[in-house]
């Protein structure tokens, strides 16, 4: 059974920090990708990489292609040109007969995906299905777990994330700060390598913001899952990023610690953009 990235591989010291994972190496690479919709190009030749076990942030002014990238490693989009690789293998694309690449098809794909975990912005919760059924239909159905042992996951992670106590409630009985715990705790219980985090307060009352931020600081910093994160929150991005990109025009124009990219930016565009949100 393949490690549980909710389990850390070693001890944090007693400071809480974060430790790397037992594998290092490059998990997510994007390959001169490009997304165009007819003739607007929303990314453009784009290159970079995620670490495993790494934080990463995209920030940037809304519409420079940052919740795209996400959704291509959902497959929820195609690329135009270019590949995605995950762990080592093409996302995008698959093996042929003579070993070249060709585009991946759908079974292809959902076997990558497995590693791949998403919180969106509108939480997305079934509301026919109570809140164990939300977190555990997806294990069952797709991973093939079993059900006992998807429940009794399931249940451990509500402990988790606060909500041990709604077991039975339906996401229309919860609040929009509770719907997103939810939906947090049903992207873990697919156990993904890397999670996927698209403006996840955006959606919520202002007075609901810090809780879930505090949940999302939490699991940053308690376990070995990747994170590549689409936030306007820049406190929060400090908070828990190894490294922070900016993009602007589908392109990444400044990457960096965020020490260093919020305290001493270099591209004018930047600190434009930093001067708007801070």
């Amino acid at each position: 059974m393949a490690t549980d990235p909710l389990t850390k591989t070693s001890p944090d010291d007693e400071r809480g920090e974060r430790l790397p994972g037992a594998a290092a190496g490059r998990l997510v690479a994007f390959d001169r990708v490009v997304k165009r919709y007819g003739d607007h190009v929303v990314l453009d030749q784009l290159d970079f990489t995620v670490e495993r076990g790494q934080h990463v942030t995209l920030i940037g002014p809304s519409g420079s292609g940052k919740t795209t990238i996400l959704r291509l490693l959902m497959t929820l989009e195609r690329v135009s040109d270019g590949v995605i690789t995950v762990d080592g293998r093409p996302l995008t694309h698959m093996p042929g007969p003579d070993g070249s690449l060709r585009p991946a098809n759908e079974k292809y794909q959902r076997e990558i995906r497995k590693k791949i975990g998403m919180v969106f912005q509108h939480f997305n919760l079934f509301p026919n299905m109570n809140v164990l059924q939300n977190i555990t239909e997806a294990p069952v159905n797709v991973l093939g777990m079993d059900r006992a042992e998807a429940e009794e996951r399931a249940r451990d992670l509500l402990g988790m994330v606060g909500l041990a106590d709604k077991v039975t409630a339906h996401p229309t009985q919860l609040s929009g700060g509770q719907q997103q715990r939810v939906a947090i705790a049903r992207a873990l219980a697919m156990r993904p390598e890397i999670l996927l985090l698209d403006e996840v307060t955006s959606a919520l009352d202002p007075e609901l913001v810090a809780g879930v931020l505090d949940l999302l600081r939490e699991i940053a910093l308690t376990t070995d899952i990747t994170l590549l994160c689409v936030t306007h929150e820049m406190n929060f991005a400090r908070d828990v990023s190894d490294r922070v990109m900016m993009f602007d025009g589908g392109r990444v124009i400044e990457s960096g610690p965020p020490e260093k990219l919020f305290g001493e930016p270099e591209q004018e565009r930047t600190r434009e953009f930093l001067g708007a949100v801070l």
